[in-house]
């Protein structure tokens, strides 16, 4: 998917290598990135460690919020897909140390089913 898709809301996958430049700072000594997604300005990342999201903020997306959740600590996620009179999908990550899920809002398609995928794979 292209650049017009991501600022629509349609995730895509991002180059593993890209988001490790990327996170040279907030990834630990040894830590690799597995898979990561971009959504619009934020990134939904998988490291052999732990998930990553990366929530830019503002209008010009300077100021940056890393959250780093132990894959041991997502006690559960839902995924909603849009119906026909509805163009959203939503994923839901419920975190032990919160009773609120995070919430992300995906456009219609078939991208929220890779991220989920790559949750069910990592949150063992």
């Amino acid at each position: 998917m292209g650049l017009l898709s991501r600022l629509l809301g349609n995730a895509s996958e991002a180059d593993v290598a890209d988001v490790e430049e990327y996170l040279e700072k907030i990834l630990a000594e040894g830590e690799k990135v597995q898979r990561a997604f971009s959504l619009v300005r934020d990134l939904f990342i998988f490291t052999d460690r732990r998930f990553i999201m990366v929530d830019k903020q503002g209008m010009t997306g300077m100021k940056t919020e890393y959250h780093s959740i132990p894959y041991r600590a997502i006690t559960r996620f839902s995924v909603e897909t849009a119906g026909p009179t509805d163009l959203d999908s939503e994923l839901r990550i419920w975190v032990s140390s919160s009773a609120t899920p995070i919430q992300k809002t995906f456009r219609r398609g078939t991208a929220i089913f890779e991220v989920q995928q790559a949750l069910a794979t990592y949150c063992k």
